[in-house]
């Protein structure tokens, strides 16, 4: 059975219904033989990433910059995972109040700097969470399964 691993940091309302969307999107009856793993970025471990298939990650974005919880996952998973997980596929969805921009560069460059691979650009979302953010990241989810598991 292959494994998705999520990894987020979810302090806010917002976060949790991008989150709950994304993890539904992620079990969806079209895909079989994916177990999903949710992981708070503050937990999550080297393990859990030697152990993924595929990699969601969930951050806010504070004051221009991904969340301390994500960057300390990085920092803890970083070399260990360096060469153990090259082209890892990888999703990536941001809430932030007004700007996700320097979040999402920063989580794509380090992604880059593990060579993991994202599936789709990543789901950013500004101010409230809207129905179309919710589809978004329920189809990043589901995309991310549908890359390592089969499809019905």
């Amino acid at each position: 059975m292959s494994r998705l691993l999520i990894v987020h940091h979810t302090p806010s309302p917002a976060l949790q219904e991008l989150l709950e969307a994304a993890r539904s999107g992620a079990s969806t009856d079209e895909v079989e033989g994916v177990e999903t793993v949710t992981r708070p970025a503050l937990s999550a471990s080297v393990t859990d990433v030697l152990e993924a298939d595929a990699i969601l990650l969930g951050t806010p974005a504070n004051i221009g910059y991904m969340a301390g919880a994500l960057k300390h996952f990085f920092d803890t998973v970083y070399y260990p995972c360096l060469e153990a997980k090259p082209q890892l596929p990888y999703g990536l969805y941001v809430h932030g109040g007004n700007d996700v921009t320097g979040a999402v560069r920063a989580v794509e460059s380090i992604a880059a700097g593990m060579s993991w691979k994202a599936v789709r650009p990543p789901v950013a979302v500004i101010g409230s969470v809207g129905k179309a953010d919710l589809e978004a990241c329920w189809e990043l989810g589901a995309l991310l399964a549908a890359e390592i598991g089969e499809l019905m």
